[in-house]
C-alpha cells in the first residue's frame, strides 16, 4: 500500500505561511462597517478588527521577499465570529472580508507570484446561521432539514441552557453537523469540490478526528483529488494520525509533534501556564540526545511520501507564541526555526513569528500584525529571510534523507543527504557555553570534501572520516555545505 500512496510534490518544496485574516492587513478598498476595534488594542475574544483579503493581496509581495511560496488562511466563509468557524455560508466569502471578488483576486495575484493558497475546511460543525440550522430553530420538528443535526427534542435550545443537540464540545454556538446523512456529506463534498475547482490548492481540515468515519473522508478525497490531484489535504491532528494517513485519507497532518519535540529542548524556562498540554501531550526538557531520538523517531510513523508532506509548525492559532512560552528569549525562537527549516516536510510560519511577535493563549495569540518598521523585529526577519533562502537553495532540505549524527547534552548535529545535490550538516549549541564538534561523517563524505558555513563562509577539510573543528556559540546553529575539491 505504502508504494501507491502519492502526495501532491509541490509540498515538499513548500514554505506555508499561516494568516488569520481579520488580524493580518486591511485594505481601504474593502468597505467595512462601524464599531471595529482599533487595530493595534489588545484582541478579544469576540471583537473584529476588520482585515480583510485585499488587504492580503496589498502584502503579497512582502511574502514573496520573505520567501513564502505557499498561504494556509484561516476560515474565510461567512460567519458571525471573528476566527469565522462559526460558518453561515459555505459558498460566500465573509463580506468583511471583501467576498467573492476579494478572493478571488487575491487568489489570481497569489498565483501570478506563484504562492499557492489552501483554506480552512469547517466540516464537522456550522454555526446558528447556517441556513438548514436556522430553520430548524425556526420550525422546530417541522423543519425538513431536521436530521442535517443530531436534536435531542424540540424546541431548540440554541440561546438559554445546555444546547439539545450535538455541539462541537458542548458550545452551542457550534452545532455539528449528522454526517450519516447523505445529504450532510453530499453537500461538504460540493463545497470540498467547489473551492478547488474555483483555483485553491488544497484544504486543511479543522477537527477531523471529531468526524469519526473514514468512509466520509475517504469519499472527500476522492471528491477533493478529482477535482485536482495535485490538491494537498492537511489535517489538525495534534498526535499520531495514522489512522488517517495510510493514502486514502490525508495527505498529511499538522506535525504538532515536532512544535512539542522544540519546546522541549530548545525553551530553558517554559512559561508552563501556556502550554497545551492537553492537546500537545506532557512537555518537560529533554537532552539532545531524546530530542535527536524524538525527531528520527517522528520520520518513522509514516510512509516517506507522507513524511515529506508534513506541515511542521512552532505555533498557531490555537497556541500561545512559540517566543512568549519562551519567556521572550530570541535565541530559543532562532533555532527553531534553524531546524524547522531543515527539517524532513513543509514548515510553515504563524504570521508575525518572522518577526518574533508576542501572545499568550486565544485570544491574545491572534494580535494584529505589525507592519510599522519602528516595532519590527528586524534581526528575526533577517534571520528567516536567510533561512528561506537556504531551504530554496538546497534540494537536500526538501528531499534529501536526514541522519543523525551527533547528540550530547545541548549539541545536536545531522546531516540532511540526497544523492543528486550536495550534503548539508545542521549543527546546534542550545547550551549557555561554546562547543567545538568533531563529527564523524565518513558514511556521507569522503576524505577531502570540503565543508563551507553557510553564512560565514568559515572551510573545514573532511579528514580520515571526521569533519573536524565545528565551532558553534551558545544557543546558535551553523549550516555546513559539502564542496568536493
Amino acid at each position: 500500500m505504502s508504494d501507491q500512496i502519492k502526495t501532491p510534490d509541490w509540498v515538499k518544496d513548500a514554505i506555508f505561511y499561516q494568516i488569520f485574516p481579520d488580524r493580518f492587513a486591511k485594505s481601504a478598498q474593502v468597505e467595512k462597517p462601524s464599531h471595529l476595534e482599533p487595530w493595534d488594542a489588545p484582541p478579544t475574544t469576540l471583537g473584529f478588527k476588520g482585515g480583510d483579503l485585499l488587504g492580503v493581496v496589498e502584502h503579497l509581495d512582502y511574502l514573496r521577499d520573505l520567501g513564502i511560496n505557499a498561504i494556509y488562511l484561516n476560515p474565510i466563509f461567512q460567519s458571525a465570529s471573528n476566527h469565522r468557524y462559526h460558518t453561515h455560508d459555505y459558498f460566500q466569502v465573509d463580506p468583511i472580508l471583501g467576498g467573492n471578488a476579494a478572493f478571488k483576486t487575491l487568489l489570481d495575484a497569489a498565483h501570478a507570484r506563484g504562492i499557492r493558497v489552501i483554506l480552512d475546511g469547517v466540516f464537522n460543525h456550522a454555526s446558528r446561521g447556517f441556513y438548514q440550522f436556522n430553520h430548524a430553530l425556526e420550525n422546530g420538528e417541522a423543519s425538513p432539514y431536521r436530521d442535517w443535526f443530531n436534536f435531542h427534542g424540540f424546541p431548540v435550545r440554541a440561546y438559554a441552557g445546555a444546547p439539545n443537540y450535538d455541539a462541537w464540545w458542548d458550545l452551542a454556538a457550534l452545532p455539528k453537523f449528522n454526517h450519516e446523512n447523505p445529504q450532510v456529506r453530499e453537500f461538504l463534498f460540493r463545497v470540498a469540490e467547489h473551492w478547488v475547482r474555483e483555483g485553491i490548492d488544497g484544504w486543511r481540515l479543522d477537527v477531523p478526528g471529531e468526524i469519526d468515519a473514514d468512509e466520509f473522508w475517504r469519499a472527500f478525497r476522492r471528491r477533493v483529488k478529482n477535482a485536482n490531484p495535485d490538491a494537498y489535504i492537511v489535517g489538525e491532528i495534534w498526535r499520531r494520525g495514522d489512522r488517517w494517513l495510510r493514502g486514502d485519507q490525508f495527505d498529511a497532518v499538522m506535525n504538532y509533534q515536532f512544535t512539542r519535540a522544540c519546546l522541549s529542548f530548545f525553551v530553558e524556562d517554559l512559561s508552563r501556564e501556556l502550554l497545551q498540554e492537553h492537546a500537545y501531550g506532557t512537555i518537560q526538557p529533554i537532552s539532545a540526545e531524546e530530542f535527536a531520538r524524538t525527531l528520527a523517531d517522528l520520520l518513522t510513523w509514516y510512509p516517506p511520501e507522507i513524511t515529506y508532506a508534513q506541515l511542521n509548525l512552532l505555533d498557531s492559532h490555537d497556541t500561545a507564541r512559540f517566543i512568549t512560552i519562551a519567556r521572550g528569549d530570541p535565541t530559543a525562537l532562532k533555532l527553531a526555526l534553524l531546524t524547522l527549516f531543515c527539517y524532513v516536510g513543509a514548515p510553515m510560519l504563524y504570521y508575525g513569528d518572522e518577526i518574533a511577535m508576542e501572545g499568550r493563549r486565544d485570544p491574545d495569540c491572534r494580535r494584529p500584525m505589525i507592519w510599522e518598521p519602528s516595532r519590527r523585529g528586524r534581526e528575526m526577519l533577517e534571520h528567516t529571510k536567510r533561512l528561506t533562502a537556504l531551504r530554496q537553495k538546497h534540494s537536500a532540505l526538501r528531499r534529501g534523507a536526514l541522519i543523525n549524527l551527533h547528540a550530547n547534552g545541548k549539541e545536536y548535529a545531522f546531516a540532511r543527504h540526497q544523492a543528486s545535490a550536495p550534503t548539508l550538516i545542521i549543527a546546534l549549541n542550545a547550551g549557555r557555553e561554546p562547543v567545538t564538534l568533531d563529527l564523524r561523517v565518513d558514511r556521507l563524505l569522503s576524505d577531502g570534501t570540503r565543508l563551507i558555513e553557510e553564512w560565514t563562509r568559515e572551510a573545514i577539510i573532511v579528514q580520515e572520516g571526521f569533519a573536524r573543528g565545528i565551532r558553534i556559540a551558545p544557543r546558535e546553529g551553523s549550516v555546513w555545505v559539502a564542496r568536493s575539491e
